[in-house]
């Protein structure tokens, strides 16, 4: 396992990956959610889409907004479907944790659609806690959790 900085060669398989891990949530909510939708173009050419590579190959990826001055906001964590329940997932939140560390910020943040159920137990197992609830502004009748943990201090081994 690898994680490295996607770059503009990978806007394509960044597409794919998102795609095929938001898939069950598309077919959930009969849209696809927003990290479906995005312009990865821009995310990647500022460094914030990073690819986890399992013999050489795209499984999964997480994309990190460092633009906020007290923490690390998480926009998107993307496991293709082949890689699932292998802890791909929980060593990009660690690998989160570890970047926000290494910023010196003292908080990592992400959001959620209520009820992608599956995530908000990952991310709880993972130390988070939700900070509060509100209406997605994007999409009317949907509802944001929000969540946070305090990021590591030590190193992961």
């Amino acid at each position: 396992m690898k994680i490295r900085r996607a770059l503009a060669g990978d806007l394509d398989a960044v597409a794919r990956l998102t795609d095929a891990a938001y898939a069950p949530y598309t077919a959930l909510f009969g849209v696809p959610p927003i990290p479906v939708t995005e312009n990865y173009a821009p995310r990647i050419e500022r460094g914030e889409v990073w690819l986890l590579e399992s013999s050489g190959e795209p499984a999964g990826l997480i994309v990190l907004e460092r633009r906020h001055p007290d923490h690390t906001m998480i926009f998107s964590v993307a496991v293709g479907p082949a890689f699932q329940g292998k802890g791909f997932g929980i060593a990009l939140l660690k690998w989160a944790d570890e970047q926000t560390r290494l910023w010196h910020l003292p908080e990592v943040r992400l959001y959620t659609n209520a009820k992608m159920e599956r995530n908000i137990s990952l991310y709880n197992a993972d130390g988070f806690h939700e900070t509060g609830r509100r209406p997605n502004p994007y999409r009317p009748g949907w509802t944001v959790v929000d969540m946070a943990k305090a990021a590591q201090t030590t190193a992961i081994a």
